[in-house]
């Protein structure tokens, strides 16, 4: 004969079965299906740039950690606004995330009156990737062998020297029109479709200065094909020490870095955005990355979704001040 279940065990079994299914979606919140397919990376810009190196180096760790392709979408053109729509509008899943910078998170919500998309409420920052130095260099013909020198030529001859860019709001187009507002200098815009294109006509001769991150340039500037002449950096750089900065040349407190960070579309889940930072915060850790950014002097980002969200403020705030002063436009 079965004896009746005590009623104190009864008790126990079903506020144990309680708590057991209480801590299920906990679970799946720490540790939610992603990726379930190819993750699609936008990059704003042609590849050969900077933002380009950036973005495939951390999507190559990716994939090889999650065991799914991270592809790289390159989507050039209308200072990254095109790009920024597309994502914008993409599902909210964490398949598409897109790599955000200074000129596409900072400067563009003031220099276009309608990009339509809000940038602080239709992207969710992930994390921060990298900081990457700005570096200022001029082809050799230039008649100027350091950039004091470089300074008083234009200065000399206004209006004749002309700068290239990756394109409008691009990192170097904003480093550059930051420079030319603290020194007075006076040249030309000439906005192209990525570095790539840009360095093909500085490397011809037929544009005299350009700024870029040091990816894209320090092959060229120990070859002797290019000259630099001042980083934007507060101090001077590992691998290039003989080069000083800018604020060394007289124009205190004077700092301009690239940098470059992954956002998913606004309304992806918490803890989608909370996976995806975990992986390229390991992904970053690796000995590949550590190793390939510490050979460009750049600084290794990783942190939280809030502390980029506060990192982007704060660079809004300091850019929308000189995109004013500087009268910085799309060309």
């Amino acid at each position: 004969m079965t004896s009746p279940c005590n009623p104190h065990r009864r008790q126990w079994l079903h506020t144990s079965l309680a708590a057991g299914l209480a801590t299920l979606p906990s679970l799946a919140r720490a540790q939610p299906a992603w990726p379930t397919r190819a993750v699609r990376f936008v990059v704003p810009f042609v590849p050969g740039g900077t933002s380009d190196i950036v973005a495939r180096t951390v999507a190559h760790e990716l994939t090889r950690q999650l065991g799914s392709p991270v592809l790289i979408d390159n989507k050039a053109g209308g200072g990254g606004v095109p790009a920024m729509q597309e994502v914008a509008r993409a599902p909210a899943d964490g398949h598409t995330i897109i790599l955000g910078h200074v000129g596409s998170l900072a400067v563009n919500p003031y220099i276009f009156t309608n990009t339509g998309y809000d940038v602080n409420r239709d992207f969710a920052p992930v994390t921060l990737l990298a900081k990457v130095p700005s570096l200022f260099v001029i082809h050799p013909d230039v008649p100027a062998r350091n950039f004091k020198e470089f300074v008083a030529y234009v200065h000399r001859n206004p209006g004749k020297l002309n700068y290239g860019s990756a394109g409008n709001a691009s990192a170097g187009h904003l480093a550059m029109e930051y420079l030319k507002l603290v020194t007075g200098m006076f040249m030309t815009h000439i906005p192209y479709r990525g570095t790539g294109p840009a360095l093909t006509d500085l490397l011809a001769g037929r544009t005299q200065a350009f700024s870029a991150g040091t990816p894209a340039l320090l092959p060229y500037i120990k070859s002797g094909k290019l000259r630099a002449i001042a980083t934007g950096t507060p101090a001077r750089l590992p691998s290039l020490p003989d080069v000083p900065t800018v604020a060394e040349a007289g124009y205190k407190g004077f700092e301009s870095v690239q940098w470059y960070g992954v956002l998913a579309p606004g309304g992806t889940p918490p803890d989608t955005v909370r996976r995806i930072q975990e992986e390229c915060q390991k992904a970053l850790r690796s000995q590949a990355i550590a190793e390939r950014f510490a050979s460009e002097d750049a600084t290794t980002g990783g942190g939280s979704p809030a502390e980029f969200a506060a990192f982007i403020s704060q660079q809004q705030r300091l850019w929308k001040d000189i995109v004013f002063r500087a009268r910085i436009k799309p060309d």
